[in-house]
């Protein structure tokens, strides 16, 4: 039987119920998670950090207080499909989605693929039956209603792209990841390494891309996008600038945090010494990502200030290249069609209406390339403002602390003479001195120098004939006029403002440019390296015939020779006396000459009919 509840009782039940519902936050929002790993391939090599980054992943999200974090590790492709498929499931009721990948990845013909443990990938279609596509993946989080990302920590050297075997030669695989443009609203996609590059394990336990994750991701109240600016940071300077991580996509105008900001627990915050430094921070990633779209988002987010004209004479470069581009194209077609009228031999009136067409859209094109001049120097002259402006806040603020610590100085020294002496503020205030500001300039000039590609020496803080070469060569091929004698925040602040590769990479000979990096050039067999650093193909050597001597008769000889050669020719020449029978002739045979006989005449025979030469003829005596 059933006791019934006394008012005590039930009042403590309701008070405990009304504690518990208090306790829960207001609109939690649900956030699920998917964390797939893969490190024991059953055809290539294995990889040893994937099953370490994903549990350091799966750890982070679960203390983050992720209402499911999913770690799968090690699955085939079956068992990964049904994975994303109850993921899916998850997702519907959720407002934040996060899958995070770390493994193989391959791209072929611009579509990303992710490679489950047991594929092949003999061939290159095998890819569409062995591996699942990242589109797949945008699926399974796509009913999720705040935030959608994606993070591969994917980019690594591929060995299934060395050994599979192309059935179409012209079928595309690509170095890495492609570029993706997400068409869905409020979908990030983070790639460990940019586009077409590829990305290192590290030395460690974990990979330089995850232990940044797990640093900056799950801060509390951070931005997401923020997060991952901060984890592109960690990561050029954990790999010496070989390494930037990348994100795709776009979110509105509200910070995005994984974490919402805890009113108990919240990060310390280190004052900063710019007040524009965020500012900064997000112009640079939408100068970085380089599209109209970015520069838009930063205007909608700071519509006013330094940073906004600089992105507002940014999108007016961008319209002013497309305009010239688009000119340029007009030009040259009118002036084919005028060539080809001409050339046709077409009536005057359509030529020189092709003409008229063909100067008038030359006219737009120098007007256009004037017009992006322009806006090149508009940009500039804002550029050297914002600089300008920086520079008179950051020396205000040394000031101010210069100032400040003057005056705790002069305090200190007035404090009675017999006074204790706090060394542990002592120590404190020592702590405080840092190195020279100089130094840390001319190494953040140094690291972006290297960054874009015009020095290969260390950041070492000291300018010297290397660094200022590399900033030349920053000159020469940015087409900047920077001093190069001293390294300063505006020189530095210049070189930021490039967001890829500015000097081109030079490879000694026998070597070719792969990427950022110089591989060795291999020819095939019959091939040999020539001087323009091409493999050319050997040419078989052809037997010459050679004369050893000059045997060649002279004219003489070639006249005296039939004479001979042919003893037999007979020589018909008068005596010297005129005595004889034969009228002061002889005949000349084998035996020598001799006069003919009386009554006896000279007659020329040939060989048929009984003549003394052989393929010939000649003079015979015939008696009667």
């Amino acid at each position: 039987m059933m006791k019934s509840i006394g008012f005590p009782g039930l009042h403590r039940l309701v008070l405990a119920l009304f504690l518990v519902l208090m306790c829960q936050p207001a609109f939690a929002e649900k956030r699920v998670a998917l964390v797939l790993s893969n490190s024991a391939y059953q055809n290539v090599a294995p990889l040893p950090n994937p099953i370490n980054d994903g549990a350091l992943i799966a750890a982070t999200l679960k203390d983050a207080g992720f209402d499911v974090v999913d770690f799968r590790r090690d699955l085939p492709a079956l068992e990964t499909r049904r994975a994303l498929r109850d993921f899916a499931d998850r997702a519907r009721d959720a407002e934040i989605a996060v899958v995070y990948y770390a493994g193989h990845g391959i791209e072929v013909d611009g579509a990303n693929y992710l490679i489950p443990v047991d594929a092949r990938l003999e061939r290159d279609t095998d890819v569409y039956d062995e591996a699942f596509s990242l589109d797949r993946v945008l699926i399974a989080i796509e009913p999720a209603k705040k935030l959608r990302l994606v993070i591969l920590d994917a980019c690594r050297d591929n060995p299934f792209a060395k050994t599979m075997k192309r059935t179409v030669a012209s079928r595309a695989i690509g170095q890495g990841l492609a570029k993706v443009e997400p068409t869905s609203p409020n979908v990030l996609i983070a790639y460990s390494a940019k586009a077409g590059s590829t990305a290192a394990d590290g030395d460690g336990r974990n990979s330089p891309f995850t232990s940044a994750l797990s640093k900056h991701l799950t801060t509390p109240g951070l931005d997401v996008r923020r997060a991952f600016g901060y984890v592109r940071d960690d990561v050029l300077k954990s790999t010496n600038n070989r390494q930037e991580p990348f994100v795709y996509g776009s979110l509105g105008g509200e910070d995005v945090p994984l974490v919402p900001a805890s009113a108990k627990v919240s990060p310390p915050a280190a004052p900063a010494p710019n007040p524009q430094a965020d500012i900064r921070r997000d112009y640079e990633l939408a100068l970085q990502i380089g599209n109209e779209s970015a520069l838009n988002a930063f205007l909608a987010q700071y519509p006013d200030g330094f940073y906004a004209s600089l992105a507002k004479l940014q999108l007016e470069k961008i319209a002013a290249e497309e305009a010239r581009v688009a000119a340029t194209e007009k030009a040259r077609a009118a002036e084919q069609e005028r060539m080809r009228l001409a050339a046709e031999g077409a009536q005057r009136a359509q030529q020189a209406k092709a003409a008229a067409d063909a100067r008038a859209a030359e006219q737009a094109r120098i007007a256009a390339e004037k017009a992006k001049q322009v806006a090149q120097e508009q940009a500039a002259v804002a550029e050297q403002k914002r600089l300008a402006a920086e520079k008179a806040l950051a020396d205000k603020i040394a000031a101010d602390k210069a100032a400040a610590d003057k005056a705790a100085g002069d305090q200190a020294a007035a404090a009675p003479a017999a006074g204790p002496v706090d060394k542990d503020k002592a120590v404190n205030v020592a702590a405080l001195s840092t190195g020279s500001p100089q130094v840390d300039v001319t190494k953040s000039v140094q690291t972006e120098l290297r960054r874009v590609g015009c020095l290969t020496g260390a950041a070492d803080g000291e300018w010297n004939a290397a660094s200022q070469r590399s900033l030349t060569l920053f000159n020469r091929y940015a087409k900047t006029r920077l001093d190069t004698k001293v390294a300063n925040v505006d020189t530095l602040d210049a070189i930021k403002l490039k967001s890829s590769r500015v000097c081109p990479l030079v490879c000694e000979h026998g070597y070719k440019a792969d990427g950022d990096r110089c591989t060795r050039i291999v020819c095939g067999e019959g091939s040999f390296l020539n001087d323009d650093n091409a493999c050319e193909k050997r040419r078989e050597k052809k037997p010459v015939a050679k004369r050893d001597s000059d045997d060649r008769p002279t004219r003489r000889e070639r006249a005296e020779r039939p004479t001979r050669e042919r003893p037999d020719v007979r020589i018909r020449r008068p005596l010297a006396s005129s005595g004889g029978g034969g009228g002061g002739q002889v005949v000349c045979d084998r035996g020598g000459c001799r006069p003919i006989s009386r009554g006896c005449h000279l007659e020329y025979r040939t060989t048929a009919q009984g003549g003394p030469y052989e393929g010939g003829g000649g003079n015979i005596q015939v008696c009667n």
